[in-house]
C-alpha cells in the first residue's frame, strides 16, 4: 500500500499534538497539597492526632533538659534528627511569606495547612527566644547524630542545646527569627490576633538582641563545633541584620525600620550583587522584599534596594548583558555545591513575587540589551518547577509521591527504617546501617519530599548514600509552596495586564520585546488551535478517499 504525503503529514502532526499537550500537564494543586504535606514528616516532638504522615510518631520530648526549659517541637532540618535554628527560622520565614503572597490562590485545606505548619514552627521559635538576653540555636549534635543511621523515635544520641549568651553575638539567627516571627505575624493577624501580638513582640526582641551583640553565632567557641561544617555563617550576618529590620518594617509600618534600612543599608552591603537567596544569604529576598516599598509605596529613599533587585532578576536572563547564572542544559538553574534544587525553588518565588510587584505597577526591568516584563519572570519561575515535576531530561518527579517516577532510596532516617508502628523493637545506632545501606525502597513515603535534586550534568541516581542530590530539606519546599500557590490558579500564565508603563524609559520602542514571551504564548495557543483544525481536516480527507 502506497502512503500518501497526507499520511505523513497526519502523523506528524499527531506526533506534534500530543508532545505538546504532555509536556505541559501537571497538577499544580496536587503538587501543592504534597508540599505542605512534607512538613508533618519532619516534626518533632509530641504529634497531634490528625497527623497524617502516620509511619512517624513522638520525638524529641525532653529537648531542653540541660537548660532545664522546655525545646521540644519544631523541625528537623532534612533527613536527620537535629535541629539547626538558622535554616528553620528561614523556612519558617519563607512559608509565611508563601502565605502572604499566593495564600488566596491556595484552596481552603491547603491554606490551612500550611498555616498550621508555619505554628509548628513559630511554636518552636518562641522557645527559643524565651529567656531574656539569650537565644538557642539548636538542639543535638551533628557529629554524634551523622554516625548514626536512626529513626527519631529511638534517638538515644546527645541532645546536646547550643545557647548564645549576651554580649555573644548571634546576629544571623537572632535576625532571621526575627524575620520568622515577624512575617509570621502577618499571616496570623486575622486569624489569631493575639498570637500575632505574641509573634510580634518577640520579633521585636529578638531583633534587638541581633542588632546589639553584632557577629555570626558560629564565631562562638560553644558554638562553632556543632554548627560547622553543617549551617555555618559562610556569608556574613549583615544580611540577617536588614533581613529581619525589612520584616519588622513590614509588620510594622514603623519609621523607626525605614530609618533603620535606609541608614545601614550601604554599610551592611544591600547594594551587593548576589545571584542566591537561601538559608545563608537573604541580599536577594532583602532586595526584592524592600522593593515593594519603592514600586508600590513610593518609598524612593529605597531605591538602592531596588536597583539590586532589578541586577538580581536581570542576571536570571541569559539574553541579558549582566553575568548570569548557569543553567543546566535541560534549563534547570545550578549552584555548585549540592542540594540544588534550593537554589531552583528560592529563586522561582522571588521571580514570581517581583513579577507581582512590577504588573501592580506596569513597570518591567531594564537589563540593558533587553527589557524584561513581569511574564519573563513569571515563565522562568514556572519552568523551574515544571522541571522539579517532571519536565526534565530524566522525566522524573523530585517530589516525592508526586506522578508514578520519584525517587525511591531518599537520604532521610525516617523513611528509610521500618516504622515504629510497624517494628516498634529498638533500632540502635548503628543497628541502623543495613536500612543505610540497603538498596531497597525507603519502607515509608515521605510524601511532598523535595530532593536534593540532579547536578550540572541533568543527572540524578536513585541512591540513599548521595546525600548532596538524595536528601529534602524544609528550606527546599518553603519557597515551592508559594509558587505551586500561584500555579494553582493560574497553570497556563495568561497574563492579563500587559500593559507597561515606567517615565523613565528612555526607548519605548523597546516595548515590544518585553512582552514578545507573552505574545509567543499566545501564539503558541492559536498554533495548537491551528493544527488541531488541520489534523480534523486531513483527518476527513483520509476517510473520503
Amino acid at each position: 500500500m502506497t502512503i500518501s504525503f497526507a499520511h505523513h503529514l497526519l502523523f506528524s502532526l499527531l506526533l506534534l499534538l500530543v508532545g505538546s499537550a504532555s509536556s505541559s500537564t501537571h497538577d499544580y494543586q496536587d503538587a501543592l497539597s504534597k508540599a505542605i504535606l512534607f512538613y508533618e514528616g519532619q516534626r518533632s516532638g509530641f504529634l497531634p492526632q490528625d497527623q497524617r504522615i502516620t509511619w512517624r510518631a513522638n520525638s524529641g520530648l525532653s529537648d531542653g533538659w540541660m537548660y532545664n526549659t522546655d525545646l521540644s517541637g519544631g523541625y528537623y532540618d532534612a533527613g536527620d534528627n537535629v535541629k539547626f535554628g538558622f535554616p528553620m527560622a528561614f523556612t519558617t520565614t519563607m512559608l509565611a511569606w508563601s502565605v502572604m503572597e499566593f495564600g488566596d490562590s491556595m484552596p481552603p485545606n491547603d491554606l490551612r495547612n500550611a498555616l498550621v505548619a508555619i505554628r509548628w514552627a513559630t511554636d518552636y521559635l518562641l522557645k527559643t527566644v524565651s529567656q531574656p538576653n539569650r537565644i538557642f540555636v539548636q538542639v543535638g549534635d551533628p557529629n554524634i547524630d551523622h554516625n548514626c543511621w536512626e529513626r527519631p523515635e529511638d534517638m538515644d544520641t546527645a541532645r546536646t542545646v547550643y545557647a548564645v549568651d549576651a554580649p555573644n553575638p548571634a546576629s544571623d539567627v537572632a535576625g532571621e527569627t526575627a524575620a520568622a516571627l515577624a512575617a509570621s505575624s502577618i499571616v496570623f493577624r486575622s486569624s489569631d490576633s493575639g498570637y500575632s501580638d505574641t509573634l510580634l513582640r518577640n520579633a521585636v526582641s529578638a531583633f534587638q538582641f541581633a542588632d546589639s551583640y553584632r557577629g555570626a553565632y558560629s564565631d562562638n567557641s560553644n558554638i562553632k563545633y556543632g554548627a560547622c561544617p553543617f549551617y555555618c555563617d559562610f556569608d556574613g550576618y549583615q544580611d540577617e541584620l536588614l533581613w529581619g529590620a525589612a520584616w519588622l518594617r513590614r509588620a510594622t509600618n514603623e519609621e523607626t525600620y525605614l530609618n533603620y534600612l535606609q541608614s545601614n543599608g550601604q554599610t551592611l552591603g544591600a547594594d551587593e550583587n548576589v545571584n542566591e537567596f537561601g538559608w545563608d544569604n537573604k541580599h536577594a529576598g532583602l532586595n526584592v522584599l524592600v522593593s515593594k516599598e519603592v514600586l508600590e509605596g513610593n518609598m524612593y529613599s529605597l531605591q538602592s534596594y531596588k536597583a539590586s533587585a532589578d541586577n538580581f532578576m536581570c542576571a536570571l536572563i541569559p539574553e541579558s548583558s549582566a553575568p548570569h547564572i548557569e543553567y543546566t542544559n535541560g534549563g534547570l538553574i545550578y549552584k555548585p555545591g549540592g542540594s540544588n534544587l534550593q537554589h531552583a525553588t528560592s529563586i522561582a518565588f522571588l521571580s514570581l513575587v517581583y513579577a507581582n510587584y512590577l504588573t501592580r505597577t506596569s513597570q518591567a526591568i531594564n537589563c540593558g540589551n533587553i527589557y524584561v516584563s513581569p511574564t519573563t519572570l513569571r515563565q522562568l519561575a514556572k519552568r523551574q518547577v515544571d522541571y522539579i515535576l517532571g519536565d526534565n531530561p530524566k522525566g522524573i518527579s523530585y517530589m516525592v509521591g508526586y506522578s508514578d517516577y520519584y525517587p525511591q532510596r531518599i537520604h532521610h532516617r525516617g523513611s528509610s527504617m521500618p516504622s515504629i508502628k510497624d517494628h516498634p523493637q529498638f533500632i540502635g545506632c548503628k543497628e541502623g546501617s543495613i536500612y543505610f545501606n540497603s538498596t531497597n525502597p525507603n519502607p515509608n513515603i515521605l510524601v511532598g519530599a523535595v530532593v536534593g535534586g540532579p547536578g550540572e550534568d541533568d543527572i540524578y541516581d536513585d541512591n540513599r548514600v548521595d546525600y548532596k542530590k538524595s536528601e529534602p530539606t524544609t528550606y527546599i519546599n518553603a519557597p515551592l509552596v508559594g509558587v505551586l500557590a500561584y500555579l494553582v490558579a493560574n497553570p497556563t500564565l495568561v497574563d492579563t495586564n500587559t500593559q507597561i508603563h515606567d517615565s523613565s524609559f528612555e526607548n519605548r520602542e523597546k516595548m515590544p520585546l518585553v512582552l514578545s514571551k507573552a505574545k509567543r504564548e499566545e501564539a503558541y495557543l492559536s498554533s495548537q488551535l491551528f493544527f488541531s483544525f488541520l489534523f480534523l481536516f486531513l483527518f476527513s480527507y483520509l476517510l473520503d478517499s
